[in-house]
């Protein structure tokens, strides 16, 4: 057997050992990383929208790097396999802030106060599901 027929063998045991679960939470976690990482962009670029929805909360225009940064922070830290927990946490203090600040903007309910509780449970549903060490100490499955 060549060096090349074991690297082929254990990377075909790699893909074929994945689970359904794993599968499902990389795809949430795809999912959810582009949409805050297109946040992360607007906040840094600032187009109008971004500028408009913005001062609409109370923030002055000047705020809008500075959250952008501390959002891209948790997104990278959640991106990092060995940082995956703490940018989880990190972005379930962020996006319970944003819950926050949309209740006191007296925007709807559902679709701007409870987003950053729909992202939030998506993030920690990707992280269960990917993740079999946390389910076990989360859900003690």
């Amino acid at each position: 057997m060549t060096a090349a027929d074991v690297a082929s063998t254990t990377s075909g045991g790699a893909a074929a050992t994945r689970s359904k679960s794993w599968i499902a939470g990389m795809v949430i976690t795809v999912l959810v990383w582009a949409f805050l990482v297109f946040d992360v962009v607007g906040k840094l670029t600032k187009p109008q929208a971004v500028i408009d929805g913005t001062l609409k909360l109370g923030f002055q225009e000047k705020h809008i790097l500075v959250i952008g940064l501390v959002l891209l922070v948790g997104v990278v830290l959640w991106t990092i396999p060995r940082t995956a927990v703490i940018g989880a946490i990190y972005l379930t203090g962020y996006l319970g802030g944003a819950v926050a600040i949309n209740l006191r903007a007296e925007q709807p309910i559902a679709g701007y106060v409870l987003s950053g509780v729909y992202v939030g449970l998506l993030i920690w549903l990707a992280m269960i599901l990917r993740r079999p060490d946390l389910r076990r100490a989360i859900l003690g499955r």
